[in-house]
C-alpha cells in the first residue's frame, strides 16, 4: 500500500482528521465558532459534481445533489476542510457517457477544481474516468459498478464510499439458494452495470449450488416490459430482478400483472423501486418478496444513532421519504454513499494536508492508505473496510422483505461476506 509524502508525516494530520471525524465531526481544537470563521475566510475547497441531473439518472441526481448539499453543510458548519470552506459546483453529464468525459474536462481547466465526484451510472463512470486520468485529477466515483476493483480504470479514480456489485452479489447469492431456491431468471438492465450482475451473480449461484436458467437483458430506456415475461423459463424457481430508469415502476407493475396470484419466489435489488412508493396501486403482489438494499429505506426497529442523525440533516422522514413531501421517495440505497464519501475526501485531505491542485497526488495516496471505517456519524451505513490496492470499499449488505408495505430488514450480510481477492494493486502505478 502506498505512502504518502514523508516530508509532512501523515500520522500526525490523520489523528487530527479522525479528531474532527469523531461524534458527528464535533470534537475540534478550536471552538466551533473560531472554525467556522476561520474557514469563511480562506479560499475554498471546490468539488466538482458530476449529476446525473437529466437522463436515466435523473432521479438519483437529485436525491445525489440533496444529500452531498446536506453533507457539505454540515462540514462547513463544522471548521470545513483544513480550515477552508467546500464549495460544490454542479454540471449534468446528461447520464451519458461523451457528456460525461466533457464534463470532467470542464471541471479540471475551466473551473479548476480540485477533485470532482458523484458519477452513479457505470457507463458514465467507464466514459469519464480515461479523461480524469489523462488529466491527474482525482475522480471519486459513488457508482456501485465492478470497474473500478476490476483494474480496468485507473489510479485517479476511487470508490472509497459505496460497494460494488461484485461484492453484494457474493453476500446475497447464499440466502437466494438456502431461502427462495436454486434455479434462477435473471432479469438487467443491458449495460456495464447489468453485465455486472448477470456475471457475478451467476458465478455466485454456481458457487453455492445453484443454477441460472434464463437471462433476459432489457435496454434501460425500455418504458414497456411485457413482451419479455414469456421469455421466463417454467422451471424458474427465483426471479431475480435489477432494473433502473425512468420505467421502474412500470416494469414492476407488469410483473405483477403477468404473474397473477401464481409467481415464483421474486428477489429484486431495489435499483427496481428506487425513489418508487412501496404502496404504489398495482405493487400489493410484492407483499412476502425479498430486496437488496444499500441502506434501509425504512427506520428498523433497531435504529442507530447515525441513521437517525443521517436523516435529520438530510431531511428523511421514517420512510424514507423528504420530510416536506411523504410522497417523494428518495434513493435511500444509494445516495448515502455520497455523504460518506464526502466525509472520505474530508479524512483523506486533512491527511495528506491538502493545500490545493499540486496536492492532489497527496491526496490519492492518504485515501489509499486509509482501512477501517468505524459506523458513526460519518458511516451511518455501517463499518466498513477500504482496500487502498483495488480503491473500493466493502462493507454490510441488508436483505428486507416486504411487509404490510414496508421493507423490514430480515438479514445482514457481513463485511466477511462480500470480501474477494484483489484483481488489481492501483499503489503499483505511478502518479
Amino acid at each position: 500500500m502506498s505512502a504518502a509524502d514523508t516530508s509532512k508525516p501523515v500520522s500526525t494530520s490523520r489523528r487530527r482528521a479522525l479528531k474532527t471525524l469523531a461524534a458527528g465531526a464535533g470534537a475540534a481544537a478550536l471552538p466551533m465558532w473560531a472554525r467556522f470563521a476561520q474557514a469563511q475566510s480562506s479560499e475554498p475547497i471546490r468539488i466538482g459534481f458530476q449529476k446525473h441531473a437529466t437522463g436515466i439518472g435523473a432521479a438519483y441526481g437529485r436525491w445525489y445533489d440533496r444529500t452531498t448539499q446536506a453533507a457539505v453543510k454540515l462540514i462547513n458548519e463544522t471548521g470545513g476542510i483544513n480550515g477552508r470552506p467546500v464549495e460544490i459546483i454542479t454540471e449534468d453529464d446528461g447520464t451519458d457517457p461523451k457528456r460525461g468525459a466533457e464534463v470532467v474536462e470542464k471541471f479540471a481547466t475551466q473551473y479548476k477544481t480540485d477533485i470532482v465526484f458523484g458519477t452513479l451510472f457505470s457507463h458514465v463512470v467507464i466514459g469519464s474516468a480515461p479523461r480524469a486520468g489523462e488529466l491527474k485529477i482525482p475522480y471519486f466515483v459513488v457508482s456501485e459498478g465492478h470497474h473500478v476493483a476490476s483494474g480496468s480504470l485507473n489510479r485517479w479514480t476511487l470508490q472509497p464510499g459505496i460497494t460494488d456489485v461484485k461484492s453484494q452479489v457474493q453476500a446475497m447469492a447464499p440466502f437466494v439458494k438456502e431461502n427462495l431456491g436454486k434455479k434462477v431468471t435473471m432479469i438487467f438492465p443491458d449495460f456495464a452495470f447489468g453485465h455486472d450482475h448477470r456475471d457475478f451473480f451467476s458465478a455466485a449461484m454456481k458457487a453455492q449450488g445453484g443454477e441460472i436458467v434464463g437471462l433476459i437483458a432489457i435496454p434501460p430506456t425500455e418504458t414497456s416490459f411485457t413482451r419479455y415475461f414469456p421469455k421466463i423459463p417454467r422451471e424458474t424457481e427465483v426471479l431475480y430482478h435489477v432494473m433502473v430508469g425512468p420505467g421502474v415502476l412500470t416494469f414492476v407493475k407488469e410483473m405483477g400483472e403477468f404473474f397473477g396470484p401464481s409467481r415464483p419466489e421474486i428477489f429484486g435489488f431495489i435499483d427496481s423501486l428506487e425513489a418508487v412508493d412501496l404502496n404504489s396501486p398495482g405493487l400489493e403482489f410484492l407483499d412476502g418478496t425479498y430486496f437488496w438494499e444499500g441502506y434501509p429505506r425504512y427506520v428498523q426497529p433497531d435504529q442507530t444513532p447515525y441513521d437517525k442523525f443521517y436523516r435529520a440533516a438530510v431531511g428523511l422522514d421514517e420512510n424514507g421519504a423528504a420530510l416536506e413531501d411523504p410522497k417523494d421517495v428518495a434513493t435511500m440505497a444509494h445516495m448515502f454513499g455520497c455523504w460518506e464519501t464526502l466525509h472520505v475526501i474530508r479524512q483523506g485531505m486533512e491527511a495528506a494536508d491538502y493545500r490545493g491542485p499540486a496536492d492532489r497526488a497527496r491526496l490519492i495516496e492518504a485515501v489509499e492508505a486509509i482501512t477501517d471505517m468505524p459506523q458513526s456519524n460519518e458511516h451511518p451505513q455501517g463499518a466498513k473496510l477500504f482496500n487502498g490496492r483495488t480503491h473500493q470499499v466493502f462493507g454490510p449488505q441488508y436483505i428486507s422483505k416486504v411487509t404490510d408495505g414496508k421493507l423490514l430488514v430480515t438479514h445482514t450480510a457481513p463485511i466477511e461476506d462480500t470480501l474477494y481477492p484483489d484483481e488489481v494493486d492501483y499503489t503499483t502505478q505511478p502518479l
